[in-house]
């Protein structure tokens, strides 16, 4: 699995074959192109879905017709690395997929149908997308909502089985890869497409989480990973193709930061955090106020829970993703759920990343508590044994593996009688359970308590204690000869 030699494309390159020296002049220079293509503006997108809609939202962004034509001309012969028809790009209108999209245009001679998810990562990072993928050189833009999507078929499943990895990530940006790959496979039957691609890096974890998906629900699709291609080896190099193309970008070489966002989580790596021994800086936290400045007062919050979801907040059932947003923000003004940790990524080095997870961490923390009500101590083991795994798979992609899918089922089943409800104190970055009930708690106050009871005579805890203690006495007996 460490070596990326394990994620070969399916496709064969063949020699450039241009049918014209007007095509072969564009191709090479994809700066003329746009120049020559005068794109005119992009349909304006139509009304967003809110946070609680039920159905994805779908908007397109076609170019102007003369745009599409002179693509068109490039098109009929094959890049420089090969032909592809249509490639359905990942796109976030960031640095690395802005130059990506004249790059796979040169490269293969294709059309690129820029998508991008609305995974909760916010308006601000969804705006002006139309303008980048015109001039960048796309023929369309997709935009799904899958925000509620994401909560209900992703976090939550991950959030029931309680899983976590390596002690302190809770995997946001792990579970929101497939949700995102499996919609690209979707659009790529909608558009036609015969290939897919993202801007992942070579180092990353991205990588295998985008491709294992494609693998998994259309292996007959070809994908192209320019980070394991092209000449660039940094962010510089990508600005300056990027200004050499005419492609506008949304950074500078001052920007620090690599951050993925999305409503579980917000993530922050790169510049001084690639140093573990240098403490962040207080203003790289965007979800969350630093604890300090939080306000001085705790805040109460109860979680309303049924057969291991969370269904409503201080009594008011919301569906899932309005549910965690509205944990983020209560979570982030106490400076909830900050992580600063360095982990081991699949592909075998450790990396240190920073994350903010309110809302998450709130809801991970009334889980755990109900749990704690309505599972019995061999229960609670095994769950806890397998929910490591389980976020292995998960961190390494294989959502849709078939072992994940029945670790799922035994989560499930199990956690069918944790219902209830917790209440936790936030307070200054902290989340303190105060309270707990469920309707199929084992916790019985009539046994448990010091008062004598009916139920457990404390005269019959001597014989237990010596048939379970039975092993190492005899053990002791034989090492003292007895």
């Amino acid at each position: 699995m460490a070596q990326l030699k394990a994620f070969p494309c399916s496709y064969t390159l063949s020699s450039p074959s241009f049918q014209s020296p007007r095509t072969e002049q564009l191709l090479h220079q994809p700066s003329q192109l746009l120049k020559a293509a005068r794109p005119s503006p992009l349909k304006k997108w139509g009304p967003r879905t809110s946070v609680g809609a039920s159905k994805p939202q779908v908007v397109k962004a076609v170019l102007h017709s003369e745009t599409k034509t002179a693509i068109s001309e490039m098109e009929k012969g094959s890049g420089l690395r090969g032909k592809l028809d249509k490639v359905v790009l990942a796109y976030s209108g960031g640095l690395d997929t802005s130059v990506i999209v004249p790059w796979l245009r040169e490269n293969y001679g294709c059309e690129v149908v820029c998508f991008t998810a609305d995974v909760g990562q916010g308006l601000k990072e969804l705006e002006g997308l139309e303008a980048k993928a015109k001039a960048s050189g796309a023929s369309q833009l997709v935009v799904k909502d899958l925000k509620e999507e994401f909560v209900r078929d992703y976090i939550f499943p991950c959030l029931r089985a309680g899983a976590i990895y390596e002690r302190k990530y809770l995997l946001g940006t792990s579970m929101a890869r497939p949700v995102i790959a499996k919609a690209m496979v979707d659009v790529a039957k909608e558009v036609g497409a015969d290939a897919v691609s993202h801007g992942c890096t070579g180092k990353g974890n991205d990588q295998v989480r985008f491709e294992l998906t494609f693998f998994s629900l259309n292996p007959k699709l070809t994908v192209v990973a320019p980070w394991r291609e092209w000449d660039i080896t940094g962010r510089e190099d990508a600005i300056e193709y990027a200004k050499k193309h005419n492609v506008p970008v949304p950074v500078t070489k001052k920007s620090i930061y690599s951050r993925d966002r999305n409503l579980w989580h917000l993530s922050h790596e790169g510049d001084i955090l690639e140093d573990p021994a240098i403490e962040p800086k207080k203003d790289m936290y965007m979800m969350s106020v630093d604890p300090e400045d939080a306000p001085n007062q705790p805040e109460y919050v109860q979680i309303g829970i049924e057969s291991g979801l969370p269904v409503s907040v201080n009594g008011k059932k919301l569906s899932p993703a309005t549910l965690l947003a509205e944990l983020n923000e209560i979570g982030g003004k106490h400076g909830i759920g900050r992580i600063d940790m360095v982990e081991n990524r699949l592909v075998g080095m450790k990396s240190r990343g920073v994350y903010e997870t309110p809302g998450g961490t709130i809801l991970f923390t009334a889980v755990r508590e109900l749990e704690s009500l309505t599972l019995d101590r061999e229960t609670i083991q095994v769950k806890d044994s397998l929910a490591l795994k389980y976020a292995e798979l998960v961190y390494a992609g294989r959502w849709f593996d078939p072992l994940r899918e029945s670790m799922d089922a035994f989560m499930r089943n199990i956690t069918k009688t944790t219902t209830g409800s917790v209440t936790l104190k936030l307070y200054k970055g902290s989340a303190t359970v105060t309270g707990r009930e469920s309707p199929y708690s084992l916790y019985r106050q009539d046994i448990s308590s010091f008062e004598s009871g009916q139920i457990y005579d404390q005269a019959d805890a001597a014989g237990f204690i010596r048939l379970y203690g039975l092993p190492m006495r005899v053990r002791a007996m034989l090492e003292q000869g007895i």
